[in-house]
């Protein structure tokens, strides 16, 4: 079906959008700042804007955005362009196992997030469950108080750019209850103004030289890498192995006692350049299913 953008007073309206699913795409653990409202939508804050996404049928409602907006921002971040039948197809011969995952997700599309966002998000995410992430990163950036944006009659803050947060971070860091991974935040701050890392031209690496990169941030291990390479840079051969997904390889793979780098390697040599998107789906499926729950 071909995709048609109607914009209205309020919003835009998308139909023929398809792979498409508002609580795949929010609840498959790549983001924190979208939460479900009491009508099924989902209400969150990327690139310093607000914007509710509903689904009803086969039309994908975008409120409070215009149609340059929509073109210029949320198409790349939402992965429009990209065809995920022809993605989910690959992955569901590849074994029975992603068949069913993909079947199950099949509204799943990676985003495209900002980078510095995603890296302290996923500092803030080691050992720690999502309702408590989600709080750390709503108090961090209502502390920091670098952006109001009014929506529906609340207020909700951008987060906040590394120098705001290296500027106020004994207001905003050290009480935004990330525990020990503050001082990982302070430091990674340091790192990112002095540009001992150079967040910005991570895209233009390989997988290997950006992982290797990103591990220079203190708090960033291979998992929260991978993480920040495939919902940030769009590095589709990186596969974050967290708990989920570990008992995803040992269970439904028969690969037991294998350390998580090699688990890594397993998928990479298994799913190749499609890797990342194979491990959402599979992610999704085993947390929502309770894959390998003794």
């Amino acid at each position: 079906m071909e995709l048609k953008i109607y914009e209205e007073k309020k919003g835009i309206i998308v139909s023929g959008l398809n792979d498409f699913e508002p609580r795949h795409i929010f609840e498959c653990g790549q983001c924190f700042r979208w939460d479900r409202e009491e009508d099924g939508s989902y209400t969150g804050v990327a690139h310093s804007r607000v914007l509710n996404v509903k689904k009803e049928g086969d039309i994908v409602i975008f409120n409070n955005t215009s149609r340059s907006d929509f073109e210029g921002i949320w198409m790349d971040y939402f992965d429009i362009g990209r065809d995920y039948s022809a993605i989910k197809e690959k992955l569901r011969k590849l074994d029975e196992h992603l068949e069913r995952s993909v079947e199950f997700g099949y509204g799943i599309r990676l985003l495209k997030q900002d980078v510095w966002e995603t890296t302290v998000s996923f500092i803030i995410s080691a050992n720690n469950a999502i309702p408590k992430i989600k709080k750390t990163i709503d108090t961090l950036s209502y502390l920091a108080n670098e952006e109001i944006i009014e929506y529906g009659g609340r207020k909700f803050y951008a987060f906040p750019s590394p120098e705001t947060i290296h500027m106020f971070h004994e207001k905003c860091v050290d009480n935004c209850k990330a525990g020990y991974r503050a001082q990982y935040i302070k430091d990674s701050c340091s790192m990112i103004i002095n540009r001992d890392v150079d967040l910005e031209r991570l895209a233009e690496f390989g997988s290997h030289e950006c992982r290797k990169e990103l591990m220079r941030l203190p708090g960033v291990g291979p998992k929260v890498a991978d993480c920040i390479m495939l919902f940030a840079l769009q590095k589709f051969d990186a596969f974050p192995v967290d708990v989920w997904v570990k008992r995803v390889i040992s269970s439904l793979y028969n690969q037991e006692d294998m350390s998580l780098n090699k688990m890594r390697e397993f998928a990479l040599g298994r799913f190749g350049d499609l890797a990342g998107f194979a491990q959402q789906y599979l992610f999704y499926y085993a947390r929502e299913n309770g894959v390998g729950r003794k």
